[in-house]
C-alpha cells in the first residue's frame, strides 16, 4: 500500500514538474514572439538608383592595319623559302625565290638582240648618211633616198622593242626573289621549295600583315550608337568626343595599351539593326596578331544603376539569387542578372530587381525561401558584430 502511494506521489510530481516546464517554455515562446527575440536579425538594405561608371562590352575581330597577300609575277619552281611561318619581316627583305635559271637565260637572249638591233640601226644609219650625200649630188633618185630613210626608221623601230623585251626580262629575273612590301609578320606558307607556281595560282604565296597598329572592328546596336552620339556634331567631332576603349584577350587578360575608336559605319544593317565600327590600338610588342578574337570594353555613365553587395547574392545552377524582404519581413529568393564592376565587390543589377526592394547582405547561405527575419541595418549589424568581440570584464556572469 505504501508503495502504491509512493508512485502515485512520484507520477504526480513528474507531471506537475513537466507541466511547470511547459508552461515556462510557453511563456518564454510568448515572450520571444512579442519582442521578436525568436526571429533571428539579418542585415538589409533598400535599394535606390545611384550614378555609376559602367563598360558595354562587344566581341570583336582583329586584323592587322594592312594585310598584303603574297602572289608571284612569274611562273616557275619555288628554289628557296627565305623565311618561315611566323617571322617578322621587313620591307624589301626576300621571301621566296623561284627558279632564276629560265629568265636568266631570257635576259642573256634579250641583251644579245638588242645589241643586234643597236648594230643594224648603226648600219641603217651610215647607209642613210650616204644615201643623203649621193642624193644631194643627184646620182640617186628620190626614191632610193627615202627607202634608206625608212629602213633606218625600221631599224629603230626594232631597237625600241628590243630594249623593251630586256626591260621586260630583267623583271622577270627580278620578280623571281619575291620580296616584301612592308613591314610585318609572316602569315602560313601553304607552297614550300619545288613546289609549281604562277600569278594565277588560287591561295596566295603568303600574307604579310603590317601588325605595328591593330585594327578592332566590333558592332553596336542603334540604340547604343545614339547613347554616344547623342550631343550631335560632325563626325569628326563625334569620334573625337569619343572615350577610349580597352580590349580584352581571348584568354580574359587585358590588354594593356588602350584604343580609339575611329571610324563610324554610315549604314545600320537592316536585319540585324547593327552599326559596324573600328578602333585602332597600338601593337609595338605584336602582343596582337591578325585574325584573333576578343571583346572590346567600351565605358559609359549610367544615372540609375542598381547596385548591390556580391555577398548579397547566392548561386544555383549557375544562376544568381538574391533573398528580397517581403513586407511581412518574410524572404523570397530572387533570380537576377548582374553585370560584375571592377571593384570586385559590387554587381550592377540588370534584371530582377527595382529601386526600392530590399534584400538581405548578409548570411544568405543559412536562409531558406519564406523564413522570416527581423531586418536591421548594415550599421546595426556592425555595432552587434563589435560589441561581441568586445572581451568581456573578468568575473562578468556568462
Amino acid at each position: 500500500m505504501k508503495t502504491q502511494i509512493s508512485r502515485f506521489l512520484i507520477t504526480q510530481s513528474t507531471r506537475i514538474a513537466l507541466f511547470a516546464v511547459g508552461l515556462s517554455l510557453f511563456a518564454c515562446g510568448g515572450k520571444d514572439q512579442t519582442h521578436g527575440n525568436s526571429v533571428k536579425q539579418y542585415a538589409v538594405i533598400t535599394l535606390e538608383p545611384s550614378k555609376t561608371e559602367l563598360k558595354s562590352t562587344y566581341p570583336v575581330t582583329i586584323k592587322g592595319k594592312q594585310d598584303i597577300e603574297i602572289r608571284p609575277n612569274v611562273s616557275g619552281f619555288i628554289t628557296r623559302l627565305c623565311v618561315d611561318e611566323g617571322s617578322v619581316v621587313r620591307k624589301g627583305q626576300p621571301l621566296f625565290i623561284i627558279d632564276q635559271v629560265p629568265y636568266q637565260a631570257a635576259l642573256k637572249v634579250a641583251e644579245a638582240n638588242v645589241n643586234v638591233a643597236r648594230t643594224n640601226v648603226a648600219t641603217s644609219e651610215l647607209t642613210f648618211k650616204n644615201k643623203q650625200e649621193l642624193h644631194r649630188k643627184n646620182i640617186i633618185s628620190d626614191y632610193e633616198l627615202q627607202m634608206a630613210e625608212n629602213d633606218l626608221a625600221s631599224k629603230k623601230a626594232l631597237q625600241a622593242q628590243t630594249e623593251a623585251q630586256l626591260v621586260n626580262a630583267r623583271n622577270n629575273l627580278s620578280y623571281t626573289t619575291v620580296t616584301s612590301p612592308s613591314d610585318g609578320i609572316v602569315g602560313s606558307i601553304p607552297y614550300r621549295e619545288g613546289s609549281l607556281v604562277s600569278p594565277s595560282v588560287q591561295m596566295p604565296l603568303t600574307t604579310v600583315s603590317n601588325i605595328k597598329e591593330m585594327y578592332v572592328y566590333f558592332s553596336m546596336t542603334e540604340k547604343q550608337l545614339l547613347g554616344l552620339i547623342r550631343e550631335g556634331g560632325t563626325i569628326k567631332e563625334i569620334l573625337d568626343k569619343m572615350p577610349e576603349v580597352q580590349l580584352q584577350l581571348a584568354d580574359g587578360s587585358l590588354y594593356p595599351e588602350k584604343g580609339k575608336i575611329e571610324t563610324v559605319s554610315g549604314v545600320i544593317e537592316q536585319s540585324t539593326g547593327a552599326v559596324s565600327m573600328r578602333a585602332t590600338f597600338p601593337n609595338d610588342h605584336n602582343i596582337l596578331r591578325s585574325g584573333g578574337t576578343g571583346s572590346v570594353m567600351l565605358p559609359y555613365t549610367d544615372d540609375q544603376a542598381i547596385l548591390i553587395p556580391q555577398k548579397a547574392t547566392f548561386e544555383v545552377q549557375d544562376k544568381k539569387f538574391v533573398y528580397t524582404v517581403q513586407p511581412d519581413n518574410k524572404v523570397k529568393n530572387t533570380e537576377i542578372s548582374v553585370l560584375t564592376l571592377d571593384d570586385g565587390q559590387n554587381y550592377v543589377v540588370t534584371s530582377g530587381l527595382k529601386a526600392g526592394d530590399k534584400i538581405v547582405i548578409e548570411g544568405v547561405n543559412a536562409l531558406r525561401d519564406g523564413t522570416t527575419i527581423q531586418p536591421i541595418t548594415p550599421e546595426q549589424s556592425a555595432a552587434m558584430v563589435k560589441a561581441m568581440s568586445q572581451p568581456r570584464p573578468a568575473g562578468a556572469n556568462h
